[in-house]
């Protein structure tokens, strides 16, 4: 039996969890829950477009291979967790209650279930022998269950543009625009509206009362949004449905304890630049379905707990190639008054613009198709590398080869210190690590 406590099962309005690459698309698939994405007007999206200094250039996911069906959808984020928890309905195992979870109920060391207050008001208690954390970004729940280090390093300004006779330049797309001083989003959402993601670098953001808010977005965002947009844009901001949401990043830094385990945001998180944060937590949903899969008792918590370690190794590929990514393209995206920065920004922009592998090398990485951060750690330094060359050439000058120096060392200060917090070994070298391997337990007769 499945006892699943929500806080509020009204369908919800946020702001993110809008964009589901095709990685994470693959994933709905594996787990039986593509249909989640159907009948909720989701959109298509097939690649990225970008756009700096008046040039536009777009990188397509490699999908070929795929089925038809393959490709990232973005939609209104409650309708697809509504379609979600209909799903969850229909299974005869699964009972779904309205309750706001107050703590977790501990003995000895292993936590057996949950303390928390329904819909009504009435203090209850629900036992299990493995709850799942997963009470998001704002978890009050996860402080006993890792060690939270949450960075804040901007917040998103949102608004839905009505597309009327407006249409993105690039149908189909997420466009990306590398504006002053960090990135601006747009993605469509339905058929007729489009999200923008405007991002505003720190935790202090213009007053949205007094109307300081929309008078930046007039006066500082607005000029760089692009032309086919910037109506609409206008429009949206005199409308004043205006939302926002810190980013946070948080690395997945977990106490492994008897009886639980954490997931999706209380667990790990990152900038929601590149959109991977659903696509992470359904590739950690499919690896934690496969672990629990051959399991006939979860009663043994010490057991399972040494078992469940695994989990922590196997979904390493997928989650710090999208988490280590995320951080990194947001620090190349954002303006810079250092040079070697800028440089590496300009770098960022004319190498996808290449094609071939270094559009679609970078855009396989973002997209969830293909987990593997070495080749993330290559892409990023042929970045650096170009960049270099493009200095240098046609003559070097000590000048010259000073910012490419300083470049160099920009690059490596922006990746390692997240490579650092995923985890070296993890990354790189999950296969020696012990709970890699670790087998389910055995039931023995005397059990």
């Amino acid at each position: 039996m499945v006892h699943v406590i929500e806080r509020d099962l009204t369908e919800p309005d946020r702001i993110v969890g809008e964009l589901l690459q095709p990685g994470g698309y693959l994933k709905l698939i594996e787990l039986g829950i593509e249909d989640c994405v159907e009948d909720i007007d989701a959109q298509r999206v097939v690649g990225y477009a970008l756009f700096k200094d008046g040039k536009s250039t777009n990188v397509s996911y490699p999908l070929k291979n795929f089925h038809s069906d393959v490709a990232g959808r973005s939609f209104h984020n409650g309708r697809f967790i509504q379609k979600m928890r209909e799903k969850a309905a229909t299974l005869p195992n699964v009972r779904l209650e309205q309750g706001t979870v107050t703590s977790l109920i501990e003995e000895n060391g292993s936590i057996k279930g949950v303390q928390y207050k329904t819909k009504a008001g009435q203090e209850l208690k629900a036992h299990a022998p493995l709850t799942v954390v997963c009470d998001g970004c704002f978890s009050n729940l996860r402080r006993s269950l890792c060690d939270p280090k949450v960075d804040v390093p901007s917040c998103f300004v949102g608004l839905v543009l009505e597309l009327e006779n407006d249409r993105l330049p690039y149908p189909n797309h997420g466009h990306v625009i590398l504006a002053d001083p960090s990135p601006i989003l747009f993605y469509p959402i339905s058929s007729t509206e489009i999200r923008c993601l405007v991002d505003v670098p720190g935790q202090k953001l213009p007053s949205l009362a007094n109307g300081d808010m929309a008078n930046y977005l007039k006066t500082m965002v607005a000029p760089q949004v692009p032309p086919e947009l910037r109506d609409a844009f206008l429009s949206a901001i005199d409308k004043g449905h205006i939302k926002t949401m810190p980013n946070r990043s948080m690395p997945a830094a977990p106490y492994p304890t008897p009886g639980a385990l954490l997931l999706g945001d209380s667990f790990n998180m990152r900038h929601p630049l590149t959109g991977g944060g659903m696509t992470v937590a359904l590739s950690d949903i499919a690896v934690l379905r496969n672990l629990l899969m051959p399991l006939q008792d979860l009663n043994d918590a010490d057991e399972l707990c040494k078992y469940l370690e695994s989990f922590y190794t196997l979904r390493k590929p997928v989650a710090s190639t999208i988490n280590t990514l995320a951080g990194a393209l947001y620090k190349v995206f954002c303006a810079s008054p250092d040079q070697a920065r800028r440089e590496m920004r300009d770098a960022c922009f004319d190498y996808l613009s290449l094609g071939g592998t270094c559009s679609t090398g970078p855009v396989a990485l973002l997209s969830g198709l293909d987990p593997n951060p070495m080749s993330l750690v290559l892409h990023f330094f042929a970045v650096a590398v170009y960049g270099v060359g493009r200095l240098l050439v046609p003559f070097p000058s000590p000048k010259k080869l000073w910012i490419g120096a300083k470049l160099i060392l920009s690059a490596s200060g922006i990746i390692f210190p997240i490579i650092k917090a995923e985890g070296i070994r993890q990354m790189f070298f999950p296969t020696t690590i012990p709970a890699y391997h670790r087998a389910p337990p055995v039931k023995t007769e005397s059990d």
